[in-house]
């Protein structure tokens, strides 16, 4: 819409647009991202900032990684369709809980099941393709996604801002040698150093600026802004609650139980978990924060309560529940992860 080079600047004010070609433009400029359940309900796009939140074991960061995946895959790769986006991502790890492990067993399930797909057993695939051919694919395609992912361990908010300050030359970097930017930008968790930044009292620098919560919040709100105006990306961050004196948190009260414990206890077992669900709703993000994020969504742990299992491998899958918050889409919906993938409980 900006006319071809030598226009004026005003030169896009003189086009007439119908409703339909506004449309069209702008979902071909950012077209809806396509993520795995339960973060498909809501249309997310370049640019926008989702904050997932829920108490430990949710399964905040097994979205994150399964978000991650399906970023680094290829739409298709020589002839077979794995449905992937094939852009980059960068994990900036604030918990140092990342799981490299988990995340290879995801992708290469990804890719077998593609593999699967594209040339199922009836079609006797392995008498066109030996068996080594055939692992080569999927070692080689391995190898393409895992070029797209880009890990950062950050140990303090300080770190954490440093490397904010550098996404946009690091986009560059990997656009010049591989050919395409950052898509992606997980942050896993946003509050880890919550504790920490409170603990000092406000210190005055020799700028007359001061050192507190708010303001390095402030400051990483900053830098994602600046690196959104310049290149849009989807921004996913998970965010635990925090728990203060008295509070704890259900799986260390599960950890601490025993099943030989007395039926009397019971109540207090209850109350606890209430309490928690209490306070995980509990803001503690400044309002800067609360600002950037455009989509909330939050997840809850019903592994124990709901019992289910899986008859093919006998296994107790992971079982949660996710609300959408923000938009507001009042659905409740049960969901398991799985090494396959996400699925949905009925």
């Amino acid at each position: 819409m900006t006319g071809d080079a030598g226009c004026g600047p005003r030169e896009w004010l003189a086009v007439d647009e119908t409703a339909a070609d506004f449309l069209s433009r702008s979902l071909s400029t950012r077209p809806p991202i396509l993520l795995p359940p339960p973060l498909h309900r809501a249309p997310l796009r370049p640019g926008n900032v989702v904050e997932i939140a829920g108490p430990s074991n949710s399964g905040k960061s097994q979205l994150l990684l399964m978000a991650a995946v399906q970023c680094i895959l290829p739409k298709e790769w020589e002839g077979v369709y794995f449905g992937g986006l094939g852009k980059a991502v960068m994990y900036i790890d604030l918990d140092c809980r990342f799981d490299v492990l988990r995340l290879a067993q995801i992708l290469r399930k990804r890719i077998t099941h593609g593999c699967g797909s594209a040339h199922p057993p009836s079609e006797d695939f392995e008498k066109d393709v030996s068996k080594d051919k055939f692992h080569s694919f999927q070692d080689t395609l391995f190898s393409d996604c895992m070029k797209r992912f880009l890990y950062v361990r950050c140990y303090n908010s300080s770190e954490l801002i440093a490397t904010l300050k550098s996404l946009n030359s690091q986009s560059e970097a990997r656009s010049k040698v591989f050919g395409i930017g950052i898509y992606f930008l997980l942050l896993d968790s946003i509050g880890a150093f919550y504790w920490i930044d409170r603990a000092p009292q406000p210190t005055t620098e020799s700028k007359g600026t001061t050192i507190s919560f708010q303001s390095i919040t402030e400051n990483v709100v900053q830098e994602i802004r600046k690196f959104l105006q310049l290149q849009p990306v989807l921004v996913l961050v998970t965010k635990a609650p925090t728990y203060g004196e008295g509070i704890t948190a259900s799986n260390d009260f599960q950890r601490g139980s025993s099943k030989y414990m007395l039926d009397d206890s019971t109540a207090s077992r209850y109350s606890k978990r209430e309490e928690e669900k209490n306070s995980s709703c509990r803001e503690y993000m400044p309002s800067a924060w609360q600002t950037l994020v455009t989509h909330r969504i939050k997840l809850q742990d019903l592994a124990q309560e709901a019992g289910f299992s899986s008859e093919q491998d006998n296994n107790v899958l992971s079982v949660h529940t996710s609300e959408w918050v923000h938009p507001p889409l009042n659905t409740k919906e049960k969901f398991y992860i799985k090494d396959d993938g996400v699925g949905f409980i009925q």
